[in-house]
């Protein structure tokens, strides 16, 4: 890449970070969708999504890996960087716990990342093998880390810190929110963009939870999380996808089987289906107008 051609994808980059940042503080509710390849990606740019994320579940199981760090690093930020290069809106990447033990390990991971494309970062706080919480303080750590990286960077990356303590905390649903909002405030106060309680849906749950931390909130899609509007009113920021895409596009794959094979029929192959010219120009980068 010749150095005026760099400098120019730098420059789109950045702009696209800071149009993502805004996004989390505009008046309107951030729906992000979370794709797993290049055509769902496309998919969602073109359905009117102002940006796209990344599933991390979406992605490892497409490239035949299950959720988690399983897959190698350099494969992983390789199916980063095909997605950022077929958008024309920002992308933000689902690193799981970011495919390094140490804080600077992670930190090389994010900036493969970036170099990827991308222009921000989820990031969480439990282990898939073990199904635990880390320690607060060491996520802490990290977290701080990256913060460095991106005050310091070229690219003003978002980052959106999940915790997991309503899957993984210890003791009661009171305790569990206890804990998600005593991470969150700790996240929050290390100067991250989003706070990411995983698994929280019920309304008292989620605004209080806002109201604890004064800050942009991600929620994930889950059966029981009210509608965007209700969302709103509740103060929250943003609103994921997460593998919910992933889960619904398998499901239409597995119906539309059972119906071919247990009463030869087609309607789930071709009720609401793309087009073949439509389906090759999702290999089409999107051209700014």
């Amino acid at each position: 890449m010749g150095r005026r051609k760099e400098g120019v994808w730098r420059n789109d980059q950045t702009t696209k970070a800071e149009t993502f940042r805004r996004l989390h503080r505009g008046k309107k509710i951030l729906i992000l969708p979370n794709a797993w390849d290049v055509a769902s990606a496309r998919v969602f740019e073109e359905a009117g999504f102002p940006a796209v994320a990344t599933s991390s579940a979406g992605v490892m199981v497409s490239l035949g890996y299950p959720d988690g760090e399983g897959i190698d690093r350099k494969e992983f930020v390789s199916a980063i960087q095909r997605i950022a290069g077929a958008l024309s809106v920002p992308l933000s990447a689902d690193i799981v716990r970011g495919f390094g033990r140490t804080p600077n390990e992670v930190r090389e991971t994010v900036k493969r990342v970036l170099e990827a494309g991308a222009v921000g970062i989820n990031i969480e706080d439990s282990v898939h093998e073990t199904k635990q919480l880390v320690p607060a303080a060491e996520q802490v750590e990290r977290l701080q880390v990256l913060r460095d990286l991106r005050d310091s960077h070229d690219v003003p990356f978002v980052i959106n810190a999940r915790t997991d303590a309503f899957l993984h905390a210890p003791g009661s649903s009171e305790d569990k929110l206890a804990e998600a909002v005593r991470r969150g405030i700790a996240y929050r106060d290390v100067g991250v963009d989003c706070i990411y309680p995983m698994g929280l849906t019920a309304a008292e749950s989620i605004a209080a939870f806002v109201r604890a931390l004064r800050f942009p909130i991600n929620v994930m899609v889950r059966k029981g999380l009210p509608p965007i509007a209700d969302l709103e009113k509740l103060g929250v920021a943003r609103v994921s996808l997460g593998p919910s895409a992933s889960y619904a596009a398998m499901g239409l794959l597995k119906r539309a089987s059972i119906e071919l094979l247990q009463r030869g029929t087609y309607d789930g192959w071709l009720d609401g289906a793309i087009s073949y010219d439509e389906l090759n120009s999702l290999a089409s980068p999107k051209r700014k107008p």
